[in-house]
């Protein structure tokens, strides 16, 4: 797939650890990257260093702007500020593919699992949004501050959405971050990998552990259809 081929991808919460790895892993993939936050300044400020430091363009502007910008929309907030994200998004989204990381963490006690009466911070999304949007979970269990580097990450990418093309889209994505996506079902089993993000940030601490992520086992032949 050539460069112009790609989509384009908007990072919402690209000014944070986790999406500002990603965007760096997806611009050195030939992306084209947009970089969203509350204020296009901050923005900016995010786009201009990455583009310094990957040496190719990247594009920023308010979380809306770059929703409406790109092809496949990606949040990378807290839990405590989805639900805004998703409402001020929702007008420009509709028909395309988002992306949604959150995991439910609710301080200070992040690692005790804690989901929400919907199920999963998923679901609350997909609920939000409307079924005019495509919702596909993934990325919830991915050390950010490995995946900024241009170290080899062994963690697998559990990817859930009730749209198996959709799921194969971030699996491609994935791929192109140089990790492992794997496909997990439908969009309530979401509720597993949230989860687990409170159990692996347990394991940090009690093992001392520099970024806790998964790996599935087994020979994994890929679906028939991929």
């Amino acid at each position: 797939m050539t460069q112009t081929s790609l989509p384009q991808i908007a990072v919402l919460g690209g000014t944070g650890n986790l999406g500002y790895a990603l965007a760096r892993r997806w611009v050195k993939a030939g992306y084209t990257v947009h970089i969203g936050s509350r204020g296009a300044d901050k923005a900016q400020e995010a786009a201009t260093k990455l583009s310094a430091d990957v040496g190719k363009p990247v594009r920023s502007g308010t979380n809306r702007d770059v929703a409406a910008a790109a092809d496949i929309v990606v949040i990378t907030v807290p839990f405590a500020s989805q639900a805004a994200i998703l409402e001020d998004i929702k007008p420009v989204v509709g028909g395309k593919l988002v992306v949604d990381t959150t995991v439910p963490l609710v301080p200070p006690k992040v690692m005790r699992v804690q989901l929400p009466a919907e199920g999963a911070a998923a679901l609350i999304a997909q609920k939000m949004l409307g079924a005019g949007v495509t919702l596909v979970s993934a990325f919830h269990s991915v050390a950010a501050h490995k995946l900024v580097t241009d170290v080899d990450v062994e963690c697998d990418v559990l990817v859930f959405g009730d749209d198996k093309a959709a799921r194969k889209r971030v699996i491609a994505l994935a791929e192109a971050a140089g990790l492992r996506g794997l496909h997990g079902g439908s969009l309530a089993n979401s509720a597993a990998a949230e989860a687990l993000t409170s159990i692996l940030i347990f394991l940090n601490k009690t093992y001392a552990v520099d970024g806790a992520g998964i790996r599935i086992t087994g020979q994994l032949v890929p679906p028939a259809d991929e």
